[in-house]
C-alpha cells in the first residue's frame, strides 16, 4: 500500500474558499488502477494558516505513480497553479509519500454485538 499527501497552508479566514475548491473538484481518481481512498484532512490552526492534507490510499506506489503521469491527473489539476481572485494558501503544497509498512485495519473485522 502506498500513502501520498500534499500539506497546505491555507491562509487564516479562507478555509471555506480551500474546502469548496476541493469539493467542487473533478478528481477522476475513480478511472485509475489501484486507486483506493482519498480524504481530505483539516489539522491545527496556527496564528497566519491552517493546515490542511489531501491523502490518497494506492494499493502500490506504481499504481500512484502511473496517476501522476495520466491524462486524468492533468485534467484534475488543470486549476492548480492558476492566479486565484482570492489565494487561499500560502506556497504550493508540500508533497509526502510513504510505503506501508505495517497495517493494522479493522473495517473488514464484523462488529460483534456487546451481550
Amino acid at each position: 500500500m502506498y500513502i501520498a499527501m500534499n500539506r497546505f497552508k491555507v491562509i487564516k479566514g479562507a478555509e471555506a474558499d480551500f474546502e469548496t475548491i476541493w469539493r467542487t473538484r473533478q478528481s477522476y481518481l475513480n478511472e485509475l488502477k489501484g486507486f483506493i481512498e482519498f480524504s481530505l484532512l483539516k489539522g491545527p490552526e496556527k496564528e497566519d494558516h491552517t493546515l490542511y492534507a489531501s491523502h490518497t490510499v494506492w494499493d502500490t506506489k506504481e499504481n500512484f505513480t502511473a496517476w501522476t503521469q495520466s491524462e486524468q491527473f492533468r485534467k484534475s489539476h488543470a486549476r492548480a497553479g492558476q492566479p486565484q481572485a482570492k489565494p487561499t494558501s500560502m506556497g504550493h503544497p508540500e508533497f509526502e509519500g510513504f510505503e506501508a509498512i505495517l497495517i493494522d485495519d479493522n473495517r473488514s473485522v464484523p462488529s460483534v454485538a456487546a451481550e
